[in-house]
Protein backbone atom coordinates (compact mmCIF):
# COMPACT_ATOMS: atom_id res chain seq x y z
CA UNK A 1 0.00 0.00 0.00
CA UNK A 2 1.45 3.68 -1.31
CA UNK A 3 1.80 6.23 1.39
CA UNK A 4 -0.86 8.51 -0.34
CA UNK A 5 -3.37 5.78 -0.33
CA UNK A 6 -2.40 5.45 3.47
CA UNK A 7 -2.94 8.80 3.54
CA UNK A 8 -6.42 8.90 1.91
CA UNK A 9 -7.64 5.96 4.28
CA UNK A 10 -6.54 8.07 7.66
CA UNK A 11 -8.24 11.27 6.16
CA UNK A 12 -11.34 9.29 5.53
CA UNK A 13 -11.19 7.55 8.73
CA UNK A 14 -10.84 10.43 10.69
CA UNK A 15 -13.43 12.71 8.96
CA UNK A 16 -15.83 9.80 10.08
CA UNK A 17 -15.06 9.69 13.27
CA UNK A 18 -15.02 13.32 13.11
CA UNK A 19 -18.68 13.64 12.29
CA UNK A 20 -19.37 11.28 14.82
CA UNK A 21 -18.32 13.48 17.63
CA UNK A 22 -19.46 16.34 16.43
CA UNK A 23 -22.94 14.46 16.02
CA UNK A 24 -22.58 13.06 19.64
CA UNK A 25 -21.68 16.45 21.14
CA UNK A 26 -24.65 18.17 19.46
CA UNK A 27 -26.96 15.35 21.18
CA UNK A 28 -25.66 16.21 24.24
CA UNK A 29 -27.99 17.73 27.06
CA UNK A 30 -27.44 21.21 28.30
CA UNK A 31 -24.68 21.67 30.90
CA UNK A 32 -26.12 21.56 34.98
CA UNK A 33 -29.14 20.29 33.84
CA UNK A 34 -31.51 17.75 35.72
CA UNK A 35 -32.13 15.61 33.34
CA UNK A 36 -29.61 12.29 34.39
CA UNK A 37 -31.21 8.97 33.10
CA UNK A 38 -28.27 6.53 32.91
CA UNK A 39 -27.27 8.05 36.31
CA UNK A 40 -30.09 8.00 37.96
CA UNK A 41 -30.59 4.05 36.34
CA UNK A 42 -26.94 3.52 37.39
CA UNK A 43 -27.61 4.64 41.47
CA UNK A 44 -30.86 3.13 41.61
CA UNK A 45 -29.21 -0.37 40.28
CA UNK A 46 -26.74 -0.16 42.59
CA UNK A 47 -28.94 1.04 45.65
CA UNK A 48 -31.18 -1.84 45.14
CA UNK A 49 -28.69 -4.47 45.03
CA UNK A 50 -26.84 -3.17 48.33
CA UNK A 51 -23.24 -1.71 46.61
CA UNK A 52 -22.92 1.39 48.27
CA UNK A 53 -20.36 2.55 45.53
CA UNK A 54 -22.06 3.45 42.41
CA UNK A 55 -18.82 3.43 40.07
CA UNK A 56 -18.00 -0.54 41.74
CA UNK A 57 -21.95 -1.46 40.54
CA UNK A 58 -21.41 -0.14 37.22
CA UNK A 59 -18.07 -2.10 36.78
CA UNK A 60 -18.74 -5.01 38.29
CA UNK A 61 -22.56 -5.61 37.77
CA UNK A 62 -24.05 -3.85 35.32
CA UNK A 63 -21.45 -3.52 33.03
CA UNK A 64 -19.09 -6.23 34.83
CA UNK A 65 -18.34 -7.87 30.43
CA UNK A 66 -17.16 -4.57 29.66
CA UNK A 67 -14.65 -5.01 33.23
CA UNK A 68 -13.59 -8.22 31.67
CA UNK A 69 -12.85 -6.91 28.51
CA UNK A 70 -10.62 -4.39 30.29
CA UNK A 71 -9.02 -7.30 32.35
CA UNK A 72 -8.34 -9.24 29.52
CA UNK A 73 -6.16 -6.09 27.71
CA UNK A 74 -3.95 -5.45 30.73
CA UNK A 75 -3.54 -9.43 30.77
CA UNK A 76 -2.93 -9.52 26.95
CA UNK A 77 -0.79 -6.60 27.14
CA UNK A 78 1.54 -8.12 30.28
CA UNK A 79 1.99 -11.36 28.07
CA UNK A 80 3.18 -9.37 25.41
CA UNK A 81 5.86 -7.43 27.15
CA UNK A 82 6.94 -10.56 28.85
CA UNK A 83 7.46 -12.42 25.93
CA UNK A 84 9.34 -9.25 24.13
CA UNK A 85 11.42 -8.59 27.17
CA UNK A 86 12.47 -12.23 27.69
CA UNK A 87 16.36 -13.18 27.74
CA UNK A 88 17.17 -13.45 23.86
CA UNK A 89 19.73 -15.84 22.91
CA UNK A 90 22.95 -12.89 22.77
CA UNK A 91 22.22 -12.36 26.63
CA UNK A 92 23.01 -13.52 29.90
CA UNK A 93 22.45 -12.85 33.61
CA UNK A 94 24.37 -10.95 35.90
CA UNK A 95 23.65 -10.53 39.67
CA UNK A 96 23.59 -6.99 40.04
CA UNK A 97 26.18 -5.05 43.01
CA UNK A 98 24.43 -4.49 46.47
CA UNK A 99 23.33 -1.18 46.35
CA UNK A 100 23.60 1.39 49.37
CA UNK A 101 21.07 3.82 49.69
CA UNK A 102 21.04 7.02 51.58
CA UNK A 103 20.03 6.61 54.83
CA UNK A 104 16.99 8.79 54.57
CA UNK A 105 15.93 6.40 52.05
CA UNK A 106 16.39 3.14 53.65
CA UNK A 107 14.22 5.11 56.57
CA UNK A 108 11.44 6.00 54.38
CA UNK A 109 10.84 3.53 52.07
CA UNK A 110 11.02 1.09 55.05
CA UNK A 111 8.39 2.95 57.08
CA UNK A 112 5.92 3.82 53.95
CA UNK A 113 6.20 -0.29 52.71
CA UNK A 114 4.25 -1.89 54.80
CA UNK A 115 1.52 1.25 55.31
CA UNK A 116 1.05 1.42 51.30
CA UNK A 117 0.82 -2.04 51.24
CA UNK A 118 -2.15 -1.99 53.85
CA UNK A 119 -3.67 0.60 51.89
CA UNK A 120 -3.61 -0.73 48.67
CA UNK A 121 -5.25 -4.13 50.12
CA UNK A 122 -7.74 -1.84 52.18
CA UNK A 123 -8.90 0.10 48.83
CA UNK A 124 -9.61 -3.76 47.33
CA UNK A 125 -11.47 -4.93 50.20
CA UNK A 126 -13.46 -1.24 50.32
CA UNK A 127 -14.08 -1.15 46.47
CA UNK A 128 -17.86 -1.67 46.44
CA UNK A 129 -18.15 0.48 49.17
CA UNK A 130 -16.14 3.69 48.98
CA UNK A 131 -14.35 5.26 46.03
CA UNK A 132 -11.70 2.79 44.29
CA UNK A 133 -11.78 -0.52 43.88
CA UNK A 134 -9.41 -3.69 42.59
CA UNK A 135 -7.43 -1.83 39.77
CA UNK A 136 -6.59 1.10 42.36
CA UNK A 137 -5.50 -1.14 45.01
CA UNK A 138 -3.93 -3.71 43.34
CA UNK A 139 -1.91 -0.83 41.45
CA UNK A 140 -1.13 0.40 44.88
CA UNK A 141 0.03 -3.02 46.32
CA UNK A 142 2.10 -3.74 43.68
CA UNK A 143 4.04 -0.56 43.75
CA UNK A 144 4.21 -1.22 47.62
CA UNK A 145 6.48 -4.13 46.72
CA UNK A 146 9.20 -2.02 45.19
CA UNK A 147 9.63 0.53 47.86
CA UNK A 148 12.30 -2.37 48.72
CA UNK A 149 13.97 -1.61 45.76
CA UNK A 150 14.80 1.79 46.67
CA UNK A 151 15.06 1.28 50.68
CA UNK A 152 17.31 -1.83 50.45
CA UNK A 153 18.47 -3.79 46.92
CA UNK A 154 17.36 -5.77 44.19
CA UNK A 155 18.16 -9.02 45.54
CA UNK A 156 15.66 -7.75 48.83
CA UNK A 157 13.02 -7.22 46.12
CA UNK A 158 13.63 -10.47 44.07
CA UNK A 159 13.66 -12.45 47.52
CA UNK A 160 9.71 -11.02 47.99
CA UNK A 161 8.19 -11.45 44.36
CA UNK A 162 8.57 -14.74 42.81
CA UNK A 163 7.89 -14.63 39.33
CA UNK A 164 6.50 -18.08 38.98
CA UNK A 165 4.06 -16.96 42.01
CA UNK A 166 2.52 -13.52 40.91
CA UNK A 167 2.41 -15.05 37.29
CA UNK A 168 0.47 -18.16 38.21
CA UNK A 169 -1.59 -15.88 40.63
CA UNK A 170 -2.15 -13.60 37.49
CA UNK A 171 -3.46 -16.03 35.43
CA UNK A 172 -5.52 -17.45 38.56
CA UNK A 173 -7.44 -13.94 39.04
CA UNK A 174 -8.20 -13.76 35.38
CA UNK A 175 -9.65 -17.40 35.28
CA UNK A 176 -11.85 -16.61 39.00
CA UNK A 177 -13.53 -13.70 36.73
CA UNK A 178 -14.68 -16.27 34.53
CA UNK A 179 -15.83 -18.83 36.51
CA UNK A 180 -17.78 -16.36 38.67
CA UNK A 181 -19.77 -15.15 35.28
CA UNK A 182 -20.55 -19.02 34.17
CA UNK A 183 -21.09 -19.95 37.23
CA UNK A 184 -24.36 -17.16 36.35
CA UNK A 185 -25.18 -19.31 33.22
CA UNK A 186 -24.64 -22.65 35.43
CA UNK A 187 -27.44 -20.91 38.08
CA UNK A 188 -29.57 -20.61 34.63
CA UNK A 189 -29.76 -16.78 34.85
CA UNK A 190 -26.82 -15.03 32.15
CA UNK A 191 -22.74 -14.47 32.40
CA UNK A 192 -22.04 -12.47 35.19
CA UNK A 193 -25.37 -11.91 36.24
CA UNK A 194 -25.53 -10.91 40.40
CA UNK A 195 -27.71 -13.31 41.13
CA UNK A 196 -24.99 -15.67 43.06
CA UNK A 197 -25.24 -14.43 46.47
CA UNK A 198 -27.14 -12.70 48.64
CA UNK A 199 -26.90 -9.14 48.22
CA UNK A 200 -26.15 -8.64 52.08
CA UNK A 201 -26.54 -6.02 54.65
CA UNK A 202 -26.04 -2.56 52.87
CA UNK A 203 -22.95 -0.71 53.42
CA UNK A 204 -20.88 -3.76 55.18
CA UNK A 205 -18.02 -5.59 53.04
CA UNK A 206 -19.93 -8.71 52.79
CA UNK A 207 -22.87 -6.73 50.55
CA UNK A 208 -23.31 -6.43 46.97
CA UNK A 209 -23.60 -9.60 45.72
CA UNK A 210 -20.71 -11.07 43.36
CA UNK A 211 -19.24 -7.58 43.31
CA UNK A 212 -16.81 -8.34 46.41
CA UNK A 213 -15.42 -11.37 44.59
CA UNK A 214 -15.12 -9.65 41.16
CA UNK A 215 -13.57 -6.74 42.91
CA UNK A 216 -11.25 -8.98 44.76
CA UNK A 217 -10.11 -11.03 41.62
CA UNK A 218 -9.49 -7.77 39.84
CA UNK A 219 -7.31 -6.35 42.34
CA UNK A 220 -5.60 -9.82 42.34
CA UNK A 221 -5.25 -9.43 38.22
CA UNK A 222 -3.48 -6.04 38.72
CA UNK A 223 -1.27 -6.19 41.71
CA UNK A 224 0.34 -9.45 39.77
CA UNK A 225 0.29 -8.02 36.68
CA UNK A 226 2.12 -4.57 37.57
CA UNK A 227 4.81 -6.55 39.54
CA UNK A 228 5.51 -8.94 36.28
CA UNK A 229 5.41 -6.29 34.16
CA UNK A 230 8.18 -4.27 36.33
CA UNK A 231 9.95 -7.10 37.21
CA UNK A 232 10.21 -7.31 33.07
CA UNK A 233 11.69 -3.63 32.96
CA UNK A 234 14.06 -4.02 36.16
CA UNK A 235 15.62 -7.12 34.75
CA UNK A 236 16.39 -5.41 31.64
CA UNK A 237 17.89 -2.82 33.56
CA UNK A 238 19.60 -4.66 36.27
CA UNK A 239 20.61 -7.93 35.46
CA UNK A 240 20.15 -8.74 31.81
CA UNK A 241 23.57 -7.72 29.65
CA UNK A 242 24.48 -8.72 26.14
CA UNK A 243 27.37 -11.14 25.82
CA UNK A 244 30.04 -8.40 24.84
CA UNK A 245 29.18 -5.20 26.36
CA UNK A 246 26.38 -4.05 28.84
Amino acid sequence: MSRRLRMWLLAFGGAGLAALLVAACLDLPSFGGTHHPYGARAVHAALARHTANTVASVNFDQRAYDTLGEMSILFASILGCVVLLRQARDEHRASPEPAEPARPVRRYALLVLPVALLTGLYVVAHGQLSPGGGFQGGVVAATALHLLYLGADYGALERVRPLGTYEAADALSVSAYLVLGLAGILAGTAFLANTLLPYGTFNTLSSGGIVPLLNAAIGMEVASAVVVLLAGFLDQAVEIEEEHGS
